[in-house]
Formats: structure tokens, C-alpha cells, sequence
């Protein structure tokens, strides 16, 4: 995979992939390409998107690497987009959350059809594991350290995104990825959504351990409530992670898999995932829930 290496005391790998993944229309772009369209007709055709917004995407995919333009006509000209290394090695994120939100968010507009592994058949949900021993890894086992150029300040995008309305759920433009685009696509959300799956549970040390402003950390956490990630009680005013929030741990380790393999830094890593008593590295893989077979983008298609 083609990687682009980020500059000493810059933006880390966190904030680049942040950068581009925090965008639901890039990812349904993203995910449209892997399903096999290339061309701009067949990307408008199946999703309800505009002209100049999708134009926008391929333009900025095609610069990041992660899509290559192609001309496959003269006259009249005509360019296909065909994905490259780098963004095919997205697919675990996109399917980690297509899974989570088709398990666990019931407000789309239409329902999220499943799965199929095609090596085995069946519908399938998939498992994450870590691919040095191979064990299922569920929320708890995994850890989360900073690494040489890690640290919250640096993990922030550059960009500040668009502000979501007061209901993320309906702040979506397809409806498809509603409340992952309440973690991804706020700078600060993915964040507090990390701090909160390495312990941190109290307000003050969430805007203490992030530099963040008041303001946006209330916003982040009251949204995080609402989309029951996280939970308080009255007598215990600890933000914990709710079964559903710990679900979401195949999004954020895939994601952070994928931005540290594809925008290395010569000072070292951004974050650093152990191996909770195993004594090793994490890396996430995942695996057919049915066969036990390690899924591959290639043996993964949508019904």
C-alpha cells in the first residue's frame, strides 16, 4: 500500500485519517467504489448525491491516493476511478461500520441489508481478532498508549468540520452512517470517544487530558448520551461506555490500523495498541462469525 509519511511535529496519522474519513460522503463514495463502480454516472446513479458534492469527493479521494483517475475514452473524453491499494486497505473500517450500525442504530431510513461471506455463503457478522494470535478481542482487551507522534493536539484534523445539528441522527445526508458521523465527523468526537475507551470517565478529565474547549466537549459528550454511547446516573455522574458504545471498538482500531499504515511517521507510531494480557501488539483482523474463516475485501459482498 502507497503511504504518505506525515512531517515531524505535524498533524499525526490520527488527524489525517480523520481528515478524510470524517466525511460520510467520502466514505459512501469509498464504499460504492469497493461494490465496483468506477465511473462518475454509476457513483451518481446509486447514491442521492449532487453533482458538485460528488465531484468534490473524487477530486479529493483521487489527490489523497486513495482512488486513481483513469481514461478510458478520447472522444468524447471519458475518466473512470478505479481504487488503488490504499483505499481498497479501507475496507475493515467500512465494514466494521456498516455492522455497527446496522446492529445498533434502528433509525434508518430504510434498513441495512446484510453480509455475505462469499467463501462460506452465509450472512455473516463480523468478529474481531487480533491477527497475531488470532483470539476474538472484544472492549477491555485491548489498550491504547500514545506513540512517538501521538498526543491529543496532534490527532486533531487541521479542518474543522461542519458543525452538526442539535440531532446527529438526522444530520446525515443519506442516512446510511447517522451516528458513526457523530464520532467521526466532529474533531473532537473520535477523541473523547478514545479517552473514553482508555478510562477516562469524569468531564474534567476529559477537557483536561484534550485541551478541548468546555463547550465542545458538553456538546460531544450530551450528543454521545442521546445516541446511547455513553451513559451517566444521577447518583454517579462517570460517562461509561454502554454495550453499545464498547461495539464500536472494531471502527476504531480498524481506523487507526489503516491511518498508521497509510500516513507513517518517522518518529514512530501516533498509538500504540497492546494486546491486554497477552504480552503483545494488537493488529485487528476480522473474521467470519459463521466459518471462522478470516474475511478478506475480496470474500465480502453486501445482499
Amino acid at each position: 500500500m502507497t503511504s504518505t509519511p506525515t512531517s515531524a511535529r505535524g498533524p499525526n496519522a490520527v488527524a489525517q485519517m480523520l481528515g478524510l474519513v470524517g466525511d460520510e460522503w467520502t466514505l459512501l463514495v469509498m464504499q460504492q467504489a469497493m461494490l465496483g463502480a468506477t465511473r462518475y454516472g454509476q457513483f451518481k446513479a446509486r447514491l442521492p448525491i449532487s453533482n458538485s458534492v460528488l465531484t468534490n469527493r473524487l477530486g479529493s479521494l483521487t489527490e489523497e491516493g486513495l482512488l486513481a483517475r483513469h481514461r478510458y475514452q478520447e472522444r468524447p473524453p471519458r475518466d473512470e476511478y478505479l481504487i488503488t491499494a490504499r483505499g481498497g486497505a479501507l475496507w475493515p473500517v467500512l465494514v466494521s461500520i456498516w455492522e455497527w450500525e446496522r446492529h445498533w442504530v434502528t433509525e434508518h431510513r430504510e434498513p441495512l441489508p446484510a453480509m455475505r461471506h462469499l467463501r462460506c455463503g452465509a450472512d455473516f457478522t463480523p468478529v474481531l481478532t487480533c491477527a497475531g494470535c488470532g483470539d476474538p478481542t472484544a472492549s477491555g482487551e485491548v489498550t491504547a498508549g500514545w506513540g512517538p507522534s501521538g498526543g491529543w493536539q496532534r490527532s486533531l484534523p487541521t479542518v474543522t468540520t461542519r458543525r452538526r445539528s442539535s440531532d446527529d441522527r438526522r444530520d446525515s445526508p443519506s442516512g446510511l452512517f447517522p451516528q458513526t458521523m457523530s464520532v467521526l465527523g466532529n474533531r473532537w468526537a473520535f477523541a473523547i470517544l478514545v479517552a473514553a475507551f482508555t478510562g477516562t470517565t469524569r468531564f474534567s478529565d476529559f477537557q483536561r487530558a484534550l485541551s478541548a474547549p468546555p463547550a465542545s466537549t458538553a456538546d460531544r459528550l450530551q450528543t454521545f448520551r442521546d445516541n446511547k454511547i455513553l451513559i451517566t446516573a444521577d447518583e454517579d455522574p462517570q460517562y461509561r461506555l454502554t454495550q453499545k458504545g464498547a461495539a464500536f471498538l472494531p471502527v476504531l482500531v480498524t481506523a487507526l490500523a489503516w491511518a498508521q499504515r497509510a500516513f507513517p511517521s518517522t518518529e514512530g507510531p501516533a498509538v500504540i495498541l497492546t494486546h491486554t494480557g497477552r504480552g503483545h501488539g494488537f493488529s485487528p483482523a476480522l473474521q467470519c462469525d459463521q466459518c471462522g474463516e478470516r474475511l478478506t475485501r475480496a470474500t465480502v459482498s453486501v445482499v
